[in-house]
């Protein structure tokens, strides 16, 4: 088994260092590789996590590598079509996990909702962070009249840009009048095609977590929740995950001082469900979760109850989180959105343990009702799709060779 640079001879301090801690004493350590995507959104996350941990341990060295993921590669092919069979399980995360397994990172950085939840058996979920706005953001072009302030308010016919089926296939469900296109690349690229000026969209769909980090919360039209614009998120959404290799209890012990414990149940009660349902993030599967007994919410920002003489929020004692509950909603929709199955339950989990059990629990529920067949009518329609783009690169590959022997031969 590799060995991780932050376990040598076990030397992670068991407390965190002081601030005011002499970072000379860095050259004890190795230092500790934190792998990331590419993406400059990717790499703004594991700065993030890098800042935490720094807070946490200042006597440590901490280096950034970045790596060009299977996903990333592709900006053409639409990610229905990239994330078949065995491929779906590396598309984002393949390249890293391998650095990993051998040793050459001590941990990465994901989006959660990017993740799997079947992870190879020697690597984990080293901990989960406090969860970034799940919601997904509606970014309307600067070509449109000031009356077209949200979704609702879009001309029919309007196209948004998407890669995401369960996007697409949310808003077909409410708005049957507007159109659906493919849209791919990082963040900076979308919106560079959603200003052209000829461009085809009307209004492109981001995360808003992403848009925040970036810092570009400002392009956000509307924030898309069950309760504005009736889409939910997508799985794990918002939050950052660290993966680490099962037994590097030295790493593992580092990442407990940035945990979220809150985000962790919400985020393994999400996952519980998706991997009960065998979905994947090409498959319309929607969840939106929050916690009901205290005074913030998981979606969004939740208000003051409170406020002073001068307009300040009044600070109050946040309650147990075990004596809380969690609230999850979630919605499974056929692609062309004229089939859907909703449910929503609230339960007092304790544990990330009792959490996914709950996540288990709703998919039953979610079968029983219906949402087996239209996963089942998904999963054969994205095998006749993958087909048919199949058939299409070998006839195309065909035609290629025959040109080019026609030509030698003349």
């Amino acid at each position: 088994m590799a060995t991780s640079a932050a376990a040598v001879d076990l030397q992670t301090p068991t407390v965190p260092a002081p601030a005011h801690a002499n970072t000379s004493v860095s050259t004890q350590f190795p230092p500790i590789n934190i792998g990331t995507r590419r993406s400059a959104l990717a790499q703004i996350q594991a700065r993030s996590v890098e800042d935490q941990l720094k807070r946490a341990y200042p006597d440590r060295v901490y280096n950034i590598c970045a790596v060009l993921a299977q996903g990333d590669k592709d900006k053409v092919t639409p990610l229905q079509q990239l994330s078949q069979g065995e491929n779906a399980k590396s598309l984002w995360t393949g390249e890293l996990e391998g650095m990993l397994e051998a040793g050459e990172l001590d941990f990465i950085v994901h989006c959660l909702k990017d993740m799997p939840t079947q992870l190879p058996p020697n690597l984990t979920i080293g901990a989960i962070l406090s969860r970034e706005d799940p919601r997904d953001a509606l970014i309307l072009s600067p070509r449109l009249p000031a009356t077209v302030t949200s979704v609702a308010t879009l001309p029919p016919g309007s196209t948004i840009g998407t890669s995401s089926i369960r996007r697409a296939a949310s808003l077909r469900r409410l708005y049957p009048h507007l159109k659906f296109a493919d849209l791919r690349g990082n963040v900076g690229t979308r919106l560079g095609k959603l200003d052209a000026a000829d461009s085809p969209f009307s209004a492109i769909i981001l995360a808003a977590a992403g848009l925040k980090r970036m810092g570009m919360e400002n392009r956000i039209s509307q924030y898309l929740s069950s309760t504005s614009g009736g889409m939910l998120h997508a799985v794990g959404q918002g939050a950052l995950a660290i993966e680490i290799r099962s037994h590097d209890e030295a790493v593992k012990q580092m990442l407990n001082s940035i945990r979220c414990e809150r985000t962790t149940r919400a985020c393994e009660a999400e996952r519980g469900l998706l991997r009960a349902l065998e979905g994947g993030c090409s498959v319309p599967i929607g969840v939106e979760t929050s916690w009901r007994g205290g005074k913030t919410l998981t979606v969004g920002a939740q208000p003051a109850r409170d406020y002073d003489k001068h307009g300040e929020p009044i600070q109050e004692e946040e309650p147990d989180m075990d004596e809380q509950e969690l609230v999850l909603k979630t919605l499974v929709v056929s692609v062309d959105g004229t089939e859907a199955v909703e449910y929503e339950t609230a339960r007092k989990v304790r544990s990330a343990e009792e959490a996914r059990a709950m996540g288990v629990d709703v998919a039953r529920i979610l079968l029983e009702r219906g949402a087996d067949r239209i996963l089942a009518k998904i999963s054969e329609e994205k095998k006749w799709a993958a087909k048919k783009e199949l058939e299409k690169v070998k006839a195309e590959e065909t035609t290629t060779t025959t040109t080019t022997t026609t030509g030698g031969s003349s």
